[in-house]
């Protein structure tokens, strides 16, 4: 039987993997750290004794990747959220607070409804959407939707920020428009949100490494790859420091790494070289808060943070696009979101005990010429393939787009 060996486990070498071995394939998969899940994990935070995520995650019923991945690692209610399509917001600055609730259907009534829509919006502002079905490559989300007005505060910049962790004025249209079509306009049924019942490792990480063992898959921690030696267009060995693997005739590599140490190991491999930061915080309360309307998450309008999130006596923020933020002290930061929480919750001022997370290289960064940079699933290698939330999946990098693009290395590497 032909092996693949895969490098790199987080969301798109994990998703590689199951792929292959749900096909029959083996697989051997070699993670440089001493864990999998990449950016998308979880773990046990001594400060705040109890089990955070590295990062928060909101997802949609429609991430059809992400949702085929989770069933096939038989994980599907790993996700909570809403029974019907929700996304709550508050204004910190006024206490103002409202919903979207997109109908069942694609015919999107919702928007007649003001109850339904951003308030302070008619109906014909909502058009200016259809501008990046047609947007070309060098647009970006302001060039179609403009900078001003209450609809661009409330819904345009949230949901590119969120989606691109790009600044609205420097983000890709062209990817914006994906999330649109596969989400929002395919009704209620394809966008209530969800997000990890317990935590990103019980959800995405260690379901999928049950059942790669279940399998058969070889999974070795601690392997980071130096150089992948060829001959003519092919790998043939895989060097990992003292130690090296034969890449044997009719076998294959699939590159789930980050762009530069793919850059690194295959000559003349165009990548994106610009990243964006995110900032997480999380807050341990003295107690379980709950936010309103029983959704587990809330957008947030005019402060720090973009998005609340709550399980049980945990508070997380995140914020996105947060180069500045992200150069700032923790204690700093910290102050500056916990305003935004209590804002949210109704508590008070004291600063509880609190992680901050900064991933200075959360994504690439999203713009026209970065995403120009993105190379294809196949590289200069007749038997390398590359997967990663960075590569040209036509969506943004996020867990979506990194799962996708582990399932485009997986049948590009069946197809062979």
């Amino acid at each position: 039987m032909s092996r693949t060996h895969i490098v790199g486990a987080g969301l798109a070498g994990l998703a590689a993997a199951v792929s292959l071995v749900r096909a029959g394939r083996a697989v051997t998969l070699h993670e440089a750290g001493g864990r999998a899940g990449g950016r998308c994990r979880s773990y046990l935070d001594a400060r705040l004794d109890c089990l955070i995520d590295n990062g928060n995650h909101l997802l949609l019923s429609g991430n059809r990747s992400a949702m085929r991945y989770l069933a096939d690692i038989e994980a599907v209610d790993a996700l909570v959220g809403p029974a019907s399509a929700c996304f709550p917001f508050l204004d910190v600055r006024t206490g103002r607070r409202w919903s979207l609730r997109p109908n069942a259907g694609r015919l999107p009534w919702w928007l007649l409804r003001s109850e339904r829509r951003v308030p302070g919006t008619r109906v014909r502002n909502y058009l200016s959407g259809l501008r990046f079905a047609v947007a070309g490559p060098d647009r970006t989300v302001t060039d179609c939707v403009g900078d001003r007005g209450v609809l661009f505060e409330r819904f345009w910049e949230p949901l590119a920020v969120a989606a691109l962790n790009t600044p609205a004025e420097s983000g890709a249209s062209c990817l914006l428009w994906p999330v649109l079509r596969e989400t929002f306009a395919r009704g209620a049924a394809a966008c209530r949100p969800r997000i990890a019942r317990f935590g990103l490792s019980h959800a995405f990480v260690d379901p999928a490494l049950e059942l790669l063992g279940r399998r058969g898959a070889a999974v070795r921690f601690g392997r980071r790859l130096r150089r992948i030696a060829c001959a003519g267009p092919s790998a043939t060995r895989l060097h990992f420091g003292s130690e090296s693997v034969a890449v044997r005739e009719g076998e294959s590599v699939i590159l789930a790494v980050p762009p530069a140490a793919a850059a690194a190991l295959v000559p003349s491999l165009t990548v994106p070289r610009e990243s964006n930061a995110i900032v997480n915080a999380h807050f341990r309360l003295s107690e379980p808060a709950r936010l309103p309307a029983d959704t587990p998450f809330l957008g947030l309008i005019g402060g720090t943070a973009q998005w609340l999130f709550v399980r049980g006596d945990v508070a997380s923020i995140t914020v996105s696009a947060a180069g500045a933020l992200a150069a700032e002290p923790a204690e700093t930061i910290a102050g500056k979101t916990w305003n935004d929480v209590a804002t949210a919750l109704d508590l008070g001022r004291d600063l509880p005990p609190y992680r901050v997370v900064k991933e200075r290289r959360a994504t690439f960064a999203q713009t026209p010429g970065e995403v120009r940079r993105r190379p294809k699933t196949r590289c200069g290698l007749a038997n390398v393939y590359l997967a990663g939330d960075w590569i040209d999946t036509g969506l943004p990098a996020t867990i979506e787009g990194a799962i996708r693009s582990g399932h485009m290395a997986a049948r590009a590497v069946a197809g062979e």
